[in-house]
């Protein structure tokens, strides 16, 4: 009779696993980077730097009425948000990525045991999206586009394809949980200098942008010693395109660099030309080639490059 009992009950709570399997949400895709948000301490020098050397197009934003938007394609922008009260050294407000359901995502992540809102949040140009923490705390939200995003008219643009995003990391291990484990993040390549594991990029699990872990000393926070400048380094967004040195041979020429220095390009360890530009208060954007030209230090592609549009 006890071994009879024992079968029922088991067979009852399988059949109630199965039936919570069979109830908890799929992932929605997530297919790209939407956009890095950046604080501004002069708004009117941010705007000069991002139309004129970037040559995005600036538009509203829909989250902040007090931001701005500068769009490089329908889907793909940077948001300048005023610079908070005491913030320091930091100008990071967040990473976006491309969903095809912001609600949808959120139930999936909630239903994982993330820590999510009650709802998603909705844009006057009908957009969607919701924000979470990863493990380290750092602001990352998914966004849903609008079913027909309006075309942005942006010839002077230094590409129009954000290929990836990166920022500060100390823990692998802990971020992989949420990254690669939680939403199915994938290995693109990984580098560093010195024998030093600096730079790792793992490729959205619908889509080929990625997200690239800045690895840095420590175990959480701002290192005290880090200065602004080191710190946009890390904290960085991606411009694709064709060729980085034809790209500065134009921007010189229409006299766009005066702002950036000494600003040149110079190959990465991972075998692609890049140009690093900065903004007003120090955020990097990195105008990159979509494919290498020489073989990568340190690991090879692990996946297929960014296509040339988003």
């Amino acid at each position: 009779m006890q071994t009879r009992l024992f079968v029922l009950a088991f067979i009852a709570a399988a059949g109630l696993s199965c039936a919570a399997a069979q109830t908890a949400p799929a992932r929605p895709k997530i297919t790209g980077v939407s956009h890095l948000a950046v604080y501004a301490s002069d708004p009117a020098a941010a705007e000069k730097y991002y139309t004129t050397v970037v040559g995005a197009v600036k538009l509203p934003d829909p989250e902040n009425r007090h931001g701005a938007r500068y769009a490089v394609s329908a889907t793909q922008y940077i948001e300048v948000l005023p610079l908070p009260k005491g913030e320091g050294v930091e100008r990071l407000d967040h990473v976006a990525f491309i969903t095809e359901s912001a609600e949808g995502l959120r139930k999936y992540l909630a239903a994982s045991g993330w820590k999510t809102p009650a709802k998603v949040e909705k844009g006057a140009d009908g957009s969607r999206w919701f924000d979470v923490a990863d493990p380290e705390g750092n602001k990352v939200q998914f966004a849903e586009p609008p079913a027909n995003p309006k075309a942005v008219d942006a010839p002077n643009a230094i590409g129009h394809h954000i290929i990836h995003v990166g920022y500060m990391v100390h823990d692998r291990a802990a971020e992989d949980k949420f990254y690669k484990d939680l939403l199915g993040f994938r290995a693109y390549w990984w580098g560093g200098r010195n024998g030093k594991l600096e730079w790792i990029s793992q490729q959205c699990p619908d889509g080929h942008d990625w997200f690239e872990y800045m690895m840095t000393r420590g175990t959480s926070g701002i290192p005290t010693d880090m200065t602004q400048h080191d710190l946009g380094v890390m904290n960085h967004y991606s411009l694709g395109v064709v060729s980085v040195p034809d790209s500065f041979k134009a921007l010189t020429a229409a006299g766009r660099l005066t702002s950036q220095g000494n600003a040149e390009p110079k190959l990465g360890a991972d075998g692609k030309y890049q140009l690093n530009l900065y903004d007003p208060d120090g955020t990097r954007s990195e105008v990159m080639n979509f494919k290498h030209t020489q073989d990568p230090c340190c690991s090879p592609f692990t996946a297929d490059d960014p296509p040339e549009e988003p």
